[in-house]
């Protein structure tokens, strides 16, 4: 295998606009060779879109999913024009994010969006785990980052396996219609609902009620 180097990353990055890390393994799986390795970032999808998230975007649609008549979800994904909001692909978009969110019920579009005390709690949460097993100290964070990292693709709707193609995260989905597109695509928020979510049910006890009810009444005469 061709060693892939610092300047040679640069370089197709530089010339394709894709991340550090797609160009370093764009680079390894074509053997060094640029040309492939650009082939291979526009095939996934990657060439282009790290300059395309600096650009503002600003329309979009709001999307809805109802599954039955219990669940729903909205999202809002942007795009820069409402030319791209009108176009199929990008509709389609749309319509699946919003099949995900009711489907695999994140809580952040993202993991920046993660509060660092929610993190620090599930680290604290792993720690005492590990106390308990009695794992050794030196293993602990190595163990700790591999469980936060499972956590954020539970929660995260952007590093969620997408429910159509578990092969696939939200993230890759996006890119890729971003690049098909040619537009800037962000998902911005989402809310999720659930019918009776929040609201303490209440817990009817049969025999009470039976036994309040002859009280009322009064007691049957024998």
């Amino acid at each position: 295998m061709a060693e892939v180097t610092a300047a040679m990353v640069k370089e197709l990055r530089e010339k394709t606009g894709a991340g550090m890390m797609d160009c370093k393994k764009a680079l390894a799986e074509s053997q060094g060779d640029f040309a492939k390795a650009e082939e291979y970032l526009r095939k996934k999808g990657i060439a282009g879109a790290e300059r395309r998230q600096g650009r503002i975007a600003a329309e979009g649609l709001i999307g809805t999913y109802v599954h039955g008549g219990r669940l729903g979800a909205l999202v809002e994904v942007n795009c820069e024009t409402d030319f791209v909001a009108r176009n199929e692909d990008f509709q389609r978009l749309v319509k699946d994010l919003a099949m995900q969110i009711v489907a695999a019920n994140p809580l952040y579009v993202r993991r920046e969006d993660i509060p660092a005390q929610v993190l620090e709690k599930e680290r604290e949460i792993e720690r005492e785990k590990l106390r308990e097993q009695k794992k050794p100290e030196a293993i602990w964070e190595k163990i700790i980052a591999g469980k936060l990292e499972k956590y954020c693709e539970t929660v995260c709707l952007m590093d969620q396996p997408w429910i159509q193609d578990d092969k696939k995260k939200i993230k890759d989905l996006v890119t890729e219609k971003a690049a098909k597109i040619g537009e800037n695509i962000s998902i911005r928020r989402f809310a999720r609902f659930a019918v009776g979510e929040g609201i303490e049910k209440r817990k009817d006890d049969l025999a009470s009620e039976v036994a309040k009810t002859l009280a009322g009444n009064g007691a049957p005469k024998t």
